[in-house]
């Protein structure tokens, strides 16, 4: 899938400053679908490094406070691209009469994708792990990485076909939001009470 190597490229691309602060450099036209997964698997990527540091069990606490609030604007703006993704998906499908028995899927094009993105991020790992320490390590994470590339088979034929019925009209595709509460000052309640 294409989807997949895009990621894939991105991922390779953060490696080379492996900086959680580095500048992006989307190869893309600003307005292209393709720069849209490329700064949704950017901000994965980012996002699962911001994660790693403040995994330490002595990180400074100030600072891990500053990660988290972070990894938060990240998730935040992760969902966002998701849902432009699926506003994308919507946009392309929206013309095509459901079939009388045409089903709803349980996830929408763009969260498939989403744990794509985040499954290319697991693989790269798990391909560096498994020619890493001994040959224990080693074998174990092997394991580890062939579950993982097996599920990248599955998924990305799952979203592939996904596509093919919404396009068939055998699925229906419809629009939703995740509705994050989290972020927003007059919708959660920590917030809203000081």
């Amino acid at each position: 899938m294409e989807i997949y190597s895009l990621c894939e490229r991105q991922i390779i691309e953060y490696h080379k400053t492996d900086s959680v602060d580095a500048e992006q450099h989307n190869p893309f036209g600003k307005e292209t679908f393709e720069a849209l997964l490329w700064e949704k698997s950017w901000v994965d990527t980012v996002q699962w490094h911001l994660e790693d540091l403040v995994r330490p069990a002595d990180v400074d606490p100030v600072y891990a406070l500053q990660l988290k609030r972070r990894i938060d604007a990240s998730n935040q703006h992760r969902t966002n691209l998701v849902e432009q993704i699926d506003d994308h998906y919507y946009s392309l499908f929206k013309g095509v009469a459901p079939l009388p028995d045409a089903r709803i899927n349980t996830e929408t094009p763009a969260w498939a994708v989403d744990r794509l993105s985040i499954l290319a991020l697991k693989i790269y790992h798990f391909q560096i792990e498994a020619h890493r320490g001994d040959e224990a390590h080693r074998a174990k994470c092997q394991q580890k990485l062939d579950t993982l590339l097996t599920q990248r088979t599955d998924l990305t034929l799952a979203i592939d076909q996904l596509l093919d019925d919404l396009a068939a009209g055998c699925r229906i595709m419809k629009l939703y939001r995740q509705m994050k509460m989290y972020n927003d000052p007059s919708l959660n309640p920590s917030l809203y009470k000081r």
